[in-house]
């Protein structure tokens, strides 16, 4: 990647200088938040944690700070330019630190060459923090420094440029060794660079099985050899070994694996064709590497974020092999689309070209972070241990709202699963994530398409079908069965028998006649369709199920069928949610309609465990404006109040008055709605499709959906495109309407004749 140098300046300078503030995680609005922050009510933390030393973790921030403390002696491939020309550096590492595991940093230049001042100034500091990353110091004074403090702090302390990149490099070594059928404790290796990464990954790699006399170390100076006198130290002797051999040239001919720490061109194609068959070669070297500077994010922040949240009072060699391990294992699970979209390919497999996992890769943070506390825990240096299981969750709510929302979803379906029918079941995506949702026993997935086309990609993607029932529609035994229920529902809409046959071709029709005998629970489609495509079949043979809101007296005629309705979650940047209808179906809803879209986007709601406060949404606030627009959003209020009158709801409102509670306080305190409203109920389907994109796409608010309402049985439509996990998170949502459904009274739909809300569906 070109970076251009006045594109870098002007990165770092703009509007604000430099790449990190502090933000209270307090309010600070009122006199009264500012005393409880400070004084008086400071107090008293302050006397609790003098009477009990470990409430400092409970009180303060400790436990989530980390220093990133360098000398400026070895940064980047700058060498050593001083502690003040490095603070941009380690204001990025603590960038990585917050984006990638929500850990905060205080970055410390430390304006000494002297190794115990160094020492000393962390020594001091332990109080602030819960860890110590050392950064960019040069060898051999960091080996000394971090071994100090390790013997004499009780908080963790690490430093990145050795065991980051060891442990990082330590699985991708793992891996491609798997991939070429060697053994680790089997093959040589050279490591050219015996700096402070080059011993750190030797010492590293012994400990995954590597044998220490079959590693040549190499440094400017030649091969470390038994007796060699010029440019030695400690560190370096522990590698020193009986050999003829002085020249890199000379130590690669004939090795299985080649580490490159050093500069950049070190290497040569008569080394590489010297090596053994099948060689591999890590280059590594700095500020032109191959394995980049942004990679080695997969290491520092998951390894601090488990070591910080059980308390531990070191990161000891068991807690990086699990790292090591980890981001090994992990390599080889299937690879989330969106981690796909963000590197710009089409699929990410475990092969030569991926060995270790993407640093974009959010599954990371719940790997790594959780084998490094579960081995600190092992290795008794946690003070706090967890229960594993509710650690991941809790990590798993670090990657995002929106993921913490579907995983309470996904838990609920596990709980019972239901049998998911996808008429695209020939689709990779889908292949894919019915994988998942069976390795999750979440659902039981029902496959449609040609048997042999789905057996064959699900071997080309190493899916073994167990748990997946395949349903040929041209051969399935019970297509005579389907073809006489689908005529019996569309006999008085022109179709006739043999006509019904040849239908059952279209796999959603199929899928939904599935659906209506009972024989699967829930239908899921459209990752390859149009929307129409997708909902029509369904709207044919499923139907949509009686409506829960009264007709409305003074507009005697109207009809009162079913009423299918979309509905998007969507999760704000501070984590607020919001339900809003209907986004997808109903182009100009009556008052009937809408009363009947927000008992359902309410009920939905109370699916998410979110307790509903529902706004009628208009451009008028409770009658200031007048017109027949606003009028059709008040009447429908009437009719949900009829309907449900244990349910918060008001309007017509407009958007601001419905999600800022102050607004309805100091104008509208006779409202009805308190606290901010949740459920936003639109106008019509303009404002609504328009609002959600634009939340998406300007806001950055996460989106969960659509999700469709009102149908008699579970039927959901993927976006055009879904990626794996919107297909596991719908699927998800399905099930849990399958349990739901089975739990309610039955009620017989409506099922000879489609609504005539959605009839441009028909």
């Amino acid at each position: 990647m070109l970076i251009r140098k006045q594109e870098a300046l002007d990165y770092h300078f703009g509007a604000r200088p430099g790449k990190i503030e502090v933000v209270p995680s307090k309010p600070c609005r009122t006199q009264r938040d500012l005393s409880l922050a400070y004084t008086p009510g400071v107090a008293e933390p302050c006397l609790e944690i003098q009477r009990n030393p470990h409430d400092a973790f409970k009180y303060t921030a400790r436990g989530n700070l980390v220093a990133v403390v360098s000398n400026g002696t070895a940064v980047l491939g700058l060498g050593h330019i001083g502690a003040l020309a490095g603070k941009p550096v380690m204001e990025g590492k603590g960038v990585l630190f917050k984006r990638f595991a929500d850990i905060d940093v205080f970055d410390l230049e430390v304006e000494s060459t002297d190794s115990e001042e160094v020492i000393r100034v962390c020594q001091l500091l332990e109080p602030t923090f819960g860890g110590i990353n050392l950064e960019d110091i040069k060898a051999p004074e960091c080996f000394h420094i971090e071994e100090t403090l390790k013997k004499t702090m009780k908080i963790p302390v690490f430093h990145d440029d050795q065991h980051g990149t060891a442990i990082i490099s330590g699985a991708a070594l793992l891996n491609a060794l798997e991939l070429v059928g060697k053994s680790i404790d089997k093959i040589q290796m050279v490591i050219n660079g015996a700096g402070a990464a080059g011993i750190a990954c030797a010492e590293h790699y012994i400990h995954l099985g590597l044998q220490r006399e079959n590693i040549t170390l190499v440094d400017t100076k030649g091969v470390i050899y038994a007796g060699r006198t010029e440019g030695m130290n400690p560190y370096k002797e522990r590698f020193a070994k009986q050999t003829s051999l002085r020249t890199l040239a000379e130590a690669v001919r004939g090795v299985d694996v080649l580490v490159g720490l050093s500069v950049k061109g070190a290497f040569t194609q008569d080394m590489l064709k010297s090596m053994a068959p099948q060689p591999i070669v890590f280059a590594m070297a700095n500020p032109d590497p191959e394995i980049t500077y942004e990679d080695n994010v997969l290491g520092f922040p998951f390894i601090f974020r488990g070591a910080l949240d059980v308390r531990a009072t070191a990161i000891n060699e068991e807690m990086k092999l699990a790292a090591t391990r980890a981001l090994a294992a992990l390599t080889k699970e299937d690879v989330p689309d969106s981690v796909c979209r963000a590197y710009g390919v089409e699929r990410l497999r475990f092969g030569p070209d991926y060995i270790i996992p993407k640093p974009f890769d959010l599954r990371v943070l719940v790997w790594e972070a959780s084998a490094v506390a579960k081995a600190a825990m092992e290795s008794g240096v946690a003070q706090e241990p967890v229960d594993l299981a509710e650690y991941r969750e809790r990590l798993e709510r670090r990657l995002g709202k929106a993921h913490e929302v579907m995983r309470t979803m996904i838990h609920k379906a596990q709980a019972r699963p239901r049998r998911v029918v996808f008429p695209e079941g020939e689709n990779e995506k889908i292949l894919r994530a019915s994988h998942i949702l069976v390795d999750e026993k979440i659902a039981h997935p029902i496959l449609l398409g040609n048997d042999s086309t789905i057996r064959s990609r699900a071997a080309d993607l190493g899916i073994a079908l167990d748990g997946m029932q395949v349903v040929d529609p041209n051969h399935s035994p019970k297509r005579e069965l389907y073809a006489e229920v689908l005529y019996r529902l569309r006999q008085r809409r022109g179709v006739t028998l043999s006509e019904a046959r040849e239908l059952l071709a279209n796999r959603n029709l199929f899928g939904s006649v599935m659906v209506h005998v009972g024989d699967a629970d829930a239908l899921v489609s459209g990752v390859t369709q149009h929307f129409p495509d997708t909902i029509r079949p369904a709207l044919q043979v499923i139907k949509a199920r009686p409506r829960m809101s009264p007709v409305d007296p003074r507009t005697p005629g109207v009809r009162h069928d079913g009423l299918v309705a979309g509905l998007y979650a969507m999760v704000t940047k501070r984590g607020d949610m919001y339900f809003l209808a209907d986004c997808s179906v109903n182009i100009e809803p009556t008052a009937e309609d809408l009363a009947e879209i927000a008992l359902c986007a309410a009920q939905t709601a109370r699916r998410f465990d979110v307790t509903p406060r529902v706004a009628m949404l208009s451009f008028s606030n409770f009658g200031s404006t007048k017109h027949p627009l606003t009028e059709r959003v008040r009447r429908a209020v009437e009719l949900v109040k009829r309907a449900d009158p244990t349910l918060m709801v008001d309007g017509e409102m407009m958007a601001d008055t419905a999600v800022v509670p102050e607004i309805i306080e100091e104008t509208y305190p006779f409202s009805a709605l308190h606290g901010g409203a949740n459920v936003l109920v639109f106008p019509d389907l303009t404002s609504a499709n328009t609002s959600y994109k634009l939340l998406s796409r300007i806001g950055g608010a996460e989106t969960i959906g659509p999700i469709l309402m009102g149908m008699s049985k579970p039927v959901h439509l993927l976006p055009r495109g879904a990626g794996v996990e919107e297909i596991v998170n719908t699927a998800a949502i399905a099930v849990v309407d399958a349990q739901e459904l089975e739990a309610r009274p039955s009620a017989p739909a409506r099922a000879e004749e489609v609504p005539e809300t959605v009839s441009h569906w028909r």
